[in-house]
């Protein structure tokens, strides 16, 4: 009951404050990768719904979509029409898919084995500037109307970040007010707060023994009356206050290959998980006066429930999302811990998932792209096709739901299907 009266009151406040026409910074404006969309499709035709438009440019890379003031942004190496390899930040016009501008923000990430390469971080747009992080560390601010950089900052030369992985800086930068919040990593600037007109130093946080960022993006959460930021890098979750920088609590978990998932935040409760066996576990913030809060542990990190890089969605009392990478999504009650189902699904390989109106948008590894039932009675898929494209890379990038429309990314391409239930 008492996890159905958070739900209650959080669709309330997501109702009021996210907007069915945009989606500016991944996993849409609360950051839960749910979607406010109502009357969509139920189940989709032979081949999936209808196409709307295609169109070329976003380049080589895994960064998802933001949508906002009629454009969509993306990162990308090499796009259609640019006449190098490089990264560059991206727009598209929203209602035709036709590119808008092109703007490069430095060298490829070409670290690593070929499918672990290129761009993965989301833009964040705020009014008349987007932001976008390079998985080199570099972090630059935007124009919209043209893609003209006002300013940037080095994540590692300015602050002294550090990744705890080899993979690249993959977090979208946080705006709150006048504010933009980022992850530098380690324990020098663990977390920054920027002046986001300017780029100056607000305040920073430092986690002594802090192994470096992670992959998440910051969550917004109130308890009481202090605004905290959760985050989580290499060592583990995180809560931060968000007038001054304080770290209040902190969660250590054991060195784990990578920490990738953005935390599930519903009321005081904090749902961690990442993969490579480490698990999944609940926290609830407790506020202790004075400005401060604690944390309880409501169940320890369950190895069973790891997510390694597809995410993971609430619905009601009910978390959906993959099992690791395997391909097999799973539905588990936020809190008991209790896994419902597992069930693999039409598609192979990673499940990355978005959710709306009832249903589970589930692409996969191998670009197929299936709508699922959210029911915690079981796996229902009511329809699935393959992504036109797909197979070269795999497919990573999680798809966005925005004003009864589908948008996929397939590395260079974009598509936009027809997803209201007219």
């Amino acid at each position: 009951m008492r996890c159905l009266l958070w739900s209650l009151v959080l669709a309330a406040v997501a109702s009021s404050s996210a907007r069915a026409d945009e989606w500016p910074t991944f996993r849409g404006s609360q950051r839960t990768g749910v979607a406010p969309d109502k009357g969509l499709l139920t189940k989709w035709p032979e081949g999936g719904p209808k196409l709307l438009w295609q169109a070329k440019g976003a380049g080589r890379g895994y960064s998802s979509l933001a949508i906002a003031g009629g454009k969509i942004f993306t990162l990308g190496d090499g796009p259609s029409g640019a006449s190098d390899k490089d990264e560059y930040l991206v727009a598209f016009d929203l209602a035709s898919g036709k590119p808008a501008w092109q703007t490069k923000t430095g060298p490829a990430w070409n670290e690593g084995p070929a499918p672990w390469q290129s761009s993965r971080s989301t833009p964040t747009v705020d009014g008349d500037r987007v932001y976008a992080l390079t998985a080199q560390g570099k972090l630059v601010c935007a124009q919209t109307a043209d893609g003209k950089i006002l300013w940037q900052k080095d994540l590692k030369a300015d602050f002294g970040g550090t990744k705890a992985d080899g993979w690249g800086y993959s977090e979208s930068v946080l705006i709150d007010g006048d504010r933009l919040i980022c992850t530098p990593g380690g324990d020098k600037a663990t977390v920054v707060a920027l002046d986001k007109k300017s780029g100056e130093l607000v305040w920073k946080t430092s986690r002594e023994g802090d192994r470096g960022a992670g992959h998440a993006s910051i969550v917004i959460t109130q308890i009481g009356d202090v605004k905290v930021y959760v985050q989580t890098t290499g060592s583990g979750p995180l809560g931060i206050r968000a007038s001054d920088g304080k770290l209040l609590w902190q969660y250590p978990i054991d060195r784990t290959t990578a920490v990738i998932p953005t935390p599930i935040c519903q009321g005081d409760l904090v749902y961690f998980v990442c993969g490579y066996t480490r698990g999944a576990c609940l926290l609830k913030q407790v506020a202790t006066g004075n400005g401060e809060v604690k944390i309880e542990e409501k169940y320890g990190l369950k190895s069973n429930l790891a997510n390694k890089h597809g995410g993971v969605v609430l619905l009601g009392d009910f978390i959906y999302g993959d099992s690791e990478d395997q391909g097999v999504p799973q539905c588990v009650e936020l809190l008991t811990g209790e896994s419902k189902w597992k069930s693999r699904g039409s598609g192979k390989g990673s499940a990355a998932v978005t959710a709306a109106d009832g249903h589970l948008y589930v692409h996969f590894q191998d670009g197929t792209l299936a709508l699922v039932k959210a029911d915690p009675a079981a796996y229902t898929e009511v329809g699935s096709f393959k992504v036109p494209g797909s197979g070269e890379r795999p497919s990573w990038t999680q798809p966005v739901i925005v004003d009864g429309k589908l948008y996929v990314r397939e590395q260079d391409a974009l598509l936009c299907y027809d997803v209201k239930n007219n």
